[in-house]
Order: structure tokens, then sequence, then C-alpha cells
């Protein structure tokens, strides 16, 4: 067996927690609660479920992150505990160290091996380690098929570079190779590397000079082959829908005879074995079902349509644009300077100010705008002889 390189550690730096079902963040359109769906499925039943819930106990706002979580916003200190208590009766969540597999993990005909087992003596190893890890530490085992989580952040990566061999990563860097019967014991080590150093420590304190980056992963919308049968991707403009339309296609998957969905990263949603009329019924409610589509260039939080930091409706003024986006670019527009939706820089970001819109090129949203628009210089601006010009 490989060992996994001892390495100096820096001071570790303090971080932020995550929302979870029973203890939701405080946003500025309510509370955030944030559903980690066991292996990322449920049925078009539980999903239509969990989007009345979301408007009888929330704002009706529902989100699917770009890791693949269900989130449900507009909570309130007194609505949280009967949702939370709702959605555990009608799904499982699961709970302790994040261990994210793809979303077609063993169903794949095209991966090298099926993470799912590795993933599971992983988080088994790593139950007497609940409360001594951070609440952001990720731990990331992907076969390597047709759908991949390995162009996400991750803290560990355990990827498959032929049957029954994996890679494993710390904060994005190549360590080692194992057998799979190796590799839990040598991601588990890193766990406790990081355990012994307390709730702040991530993995880019392991390793000096490193920063979880996420690099560009795998689609998610379109076609994809299971080996009985298919998954059909689409996904939600903006990672939101409102519960009225996800309700609607809920019932019109189970009206069509689906009985599995899987929760997919980027934003996305795959129907196991739908029939293809599925793609027109969900393009008629607004989901995108085509991977060309600009919107999946387009990261934009709610602003001032749900947010009180919010300067302007971000994601109305995001569908408006992207008509005008050039091919190739990403575009990020955000209510304001903290950048939510879109935390790594975009090509374009636009920044709702008091008098006006930022615009950054190459940036984030925190950054020095290079001018300030007016909302009639948007369009001009996103040309391509507009880009960047002050």
């Amino acid at each position: 067996m490989s060992v996994v390189p001892s390495i100096a550690i820096p001071s570790p730096r303090r971080r932020g927690a995550c929302p979870t079902l029973e203890a939701p963040m405080q946003t500025g359109d309510g509370l955030l609660a944030r559903l980690r769906l066991a292996d990322g499925q449920l049925s078009p039943t539980q999903l239509g479920a969990i989007a009345k819930l979301a408007a009888l106990h929330g704002n009706g706002q529902v989100e699917i992150t770009a890791r693949g979580n269900l989130q449900v916003r507009g909570l309130t200190t007194a609505s949280t505990a009967p949702f939370a208590a709702a959605v555990r009766a009608i799904a499982t969540i699961e709970q302790g160290l994040v261990v994210e597999t793809p979303p077609l993990a063993g169903d794949d005909p095209t991966e090298l091996s099926d993470p799912r087992g590795l993933a599971a003596a992983i988080r088994a190893l790593a139950a007497p380690l609940d409360g001594r890890l951070g609440p952001k530490v990720t731990v990331v085992v992907d076969g390597m098929g047709q759908i991949t989580r390995a162009g996400l952040k991750a803290d560990i990566g355990l990827t498959a570079i032929a049957p029954g061999r994996w890679t494993l990563t710390i904060a994005g860097q190549p360590q080692a190779e194992f057998d799979a019967a190796d590799a839990p014991a040598a991601a588990l080590t890193v766990l406790h590397q990081l355990a012994e150093r307390g709730l702040a420590a991530r993995a880019t304190d392991l390793i000096e000079g490193t920063a979880l980056s996420a690099q560009t992963s795998s689609a998610t919308i379109g076609q994809f082959k299971v080996t009985k049968g298919s998954a059909t991707g689409i996904a939600l403009p903006f990672g939101a829908s409102d519960s009225a339309a996800l309700i609607a296609l809920a019932a019109r998957a189970s009206q069509m005879g689906v009985t599995e969905l899987r929760i997919a990263p980027h934003h996305a949603l795959l129907a196991i074995n739908a029939p293809a009329e599925f793609v027109s019924e969900a393009t008629a409610l607004g989901f995108i079902t085509d991977p060309a589509d600009p919107l999946t260039r387009i990261s934009a939080c709610i602003g001032s349509a749900g947010c009180a930091s919010g300067h302007i409706p971000a994601r109305a003024i995001a569908e408006k644009l992207a008509a005008f986006l050039p091919a190739g670019s990403d575009l990020h527009v955000s209510g304001c300077a903290k950048g939510c939706a879109h935390p790594r820089r975009a090509a374009l970001t636009l920044v709702g100010q008091p008098d006006g819109y930022g615009l950054v090129i190459n940036g984030t949203a925190g950054d020095t705008p290079e001018s300030v628009l007016r909302a009639d210089q948007l369009e001009s601006a996103l040309g391509p002889s507009g880009q960047g010009r002050r």
C-alpha cells in the first residue's frame, strides 16, 4: 500500500458553515435549507411533495446547486422544524461527512469503476470523526463515466484511472495511486489529518500554496446511456425554479411512467427512462433542455426580487441578456458585490449598485468595476465589440 505523504501544515483559516435541513442559513429572503438526498435520488412523487412543502413553509423557490444538492428558500424560524419533519417523512436525508459520487454511479456502462462501494466504505470509516471535521469538508469518488464530478472542488478526491485502480488527490493535487481495497484507508488518513487540526481545517491547509479550484466538468443536459435504458438531463435556469413548475414537471413525469429522478451537478435533474415527449414538456415549463442554451453559461442570484441585499432583479436581467452573450463567454449577474451565485471569476460580471450596473471583466463580483453602466447600455456592453469597453 502506498502511503499518503506527510505534509507541513500552515495555520488553519476560519471558514463558514453549510446550511442543512434542520439548521438553515439566513439569507436575504429568509432561511435557506439544503437537502442532501440519499444518493441524490428521488421519485417524481417525492419531488412534487417537496416542492409543495417549499410553497407551504417557504417562499416556493427551489434550487439545485452546482454540486447537485436541493435547496429550499424563504423558510422562517417558525416553519423550519415542521418543514424538516415533513421532508424526513417522505425522503431519506444524508448526514455526516459529504461523500459525493456521480449521479449515474453504478448504472453508467462507460465508467471505469463503480465508485459506490468505495464511497460507502469511506463514510463508514469516517463515522467516528463526526463532529470533528468542518461542515464543508468534501470527498469526491468518481468512476469517470459520462457525467463526472472531477471538475468540482473537493478536499479529497478518488478518481478511477483503470478498473479497480484509483488516484488520490488532496485539494486537487495528485498524491498516490491505490487499489480499491486500500483507497478507503488512504482517504481516512487524510481525514484524520484534517480532524486533528479542528473544524476550520480544509485540504488547502495540508498542501501549502494550493487552493480548492473548480474546473470545467462534464455536461448534464441531454441524453445519457444507463445500464438499463437512458437518462434525460434537464436543468433549472440559474439553478432555480418556482414550486409550481416543479410540481407540474413531477406530475407529467409520473404520468409518463418515470419512477426515478436524480439530482445532478450543474443545477440539473436526470429523469431515468423518460419518453421523448418529456423533453418538450420540460421545455414548455421553462426548464433548460438544450445543452447549447446560453442560459447554461449564465449565473444569477435572485437579486432584488427576493433578497434585501440585491440592487437589481438579477435573474430577470440575465434572462433578457442571454441572447446577447457572445459564444464561449460566461456571464455572472449579481444583485450585489457578494456574488453568491458565482464566487469564482467570470468572463463578464454585472454587479448591481445603487447607481447602476458595475461591469467587471474577467473577475468576480467583489472586484472593482471597469465601468458603471445604465440599463440601456447592457446589451451593447456584452456584444463582441463592447466587451471591456469603458
